[in-house]
């Protein structure tokens, strides 16, 4: 069978580790050359990538500085050509109660999770309209649906992420440029385990389980549950699929 991604590019913003990582190498497995932009080293992600055949450029790249955000699409343009697949992946979600905030944190996650997407896709557009295709997949959040306490600049965040689907998704359309969100419930990735758990909770696996018991499917969610969805929301046949925020986290919300 023919890989769904044959020769095309794409570009995954924190893709070091965890679920960015997971989508890197499942687009890898599809046929995709992969741009890894991150702060922290992607050895593995890079080593992965290539074990499926398929060539990794890693790029260190602060995705919420607009100048980082710039050099990463000509250090794009110069090793691949082009960006046929972007995922704004990057994110931090640090657990903080509202008097506990302080206006740099807000910032900082609205920075990172948020601004950073207008940055990518404000770099990256141009060229997907030249060519009059591309797949643009933003991270949202099952928390923005359901509510939960000390992450209000995070759901937040993955609101406007959300709202930003939705208005690109109308804008690029004409232009064959299809936009989704995928909203995952809480990921067992190492920077969820780096988080530490929630107030009155022990320990992670507590954190876990307590998220696990209120979805449809009573388990522990993994970045591997997420791969398929983002292998079909960028291939052809998800080509007429766009502006929709897919909920892939065991049924958590149902509707």
């Amino acid at each position: 069978m023919a890989k769904s991604h044959h020769d095309k590019v794409a570009v995954i913003t924190g893709a070091a580790s965890g679920i960015g990582q997971a989508y890197a190498q499942r687009l890898a497995e599809d046929g995709a050359d992969i741009v890894i932009a991150d702060v922290q080293p992607a050895d593995e992600t890079v080593r992965l990538v290539e074990t499926a055949g398929r060539r990794a450029v890693f790029v260190h790249c602060d995705v919420a500085s607009p100048d980082a955000v710039s050099a990463l699409a000509a250090d794009v343009e110069k090793a691949c050509g082009r960006c046929d697949i972007l995922i704004n992946n990057a994110g931090i979600f640090k657990l903080q109660l509202l008097e506990e905030m302080t206006f740099e944190d807000w910032r900082r996650t609205l920075s990172i999770n948020l601004d950073s997407a207008f940055l990518t896709c404000s770099a990256f557009v141009p060229g997907m309209k030249r060519r009059g295709c591309g797949r643009i997949i933003n991270m949202a959040s099952s928390t923005f649906f359901t509510g939960a306490s000390g992450f209000s600049h995070y759901i937040a965040s993955k609101g406007g992420m959300i709202g930003l689907t939705r208005a690109l998704a109308t804008e690029l359309g004409p232009h064959g440029i299809t936009v989704n969100a995928i909203a995952p419930a809480f990921t067992r990735t190492p920077g969820a385990m780096a988080r530490g758990p929630r107030p009155g909770e022990t320990d992670m696996e507590k954190s876990f389980a307590a998220a696990a018991a209120r979805q449809a499917i009573p388990r522990v969610q993994v970045p591997a549950d997420l791969v398929g969805t983002v292998s079909f929301l960028t291939s052809d046949d998800a080509a007429f699929i766009t502006g929709q925020t897919l909920h892939v986290n065991g049924g958590l919300v149902r509707g």
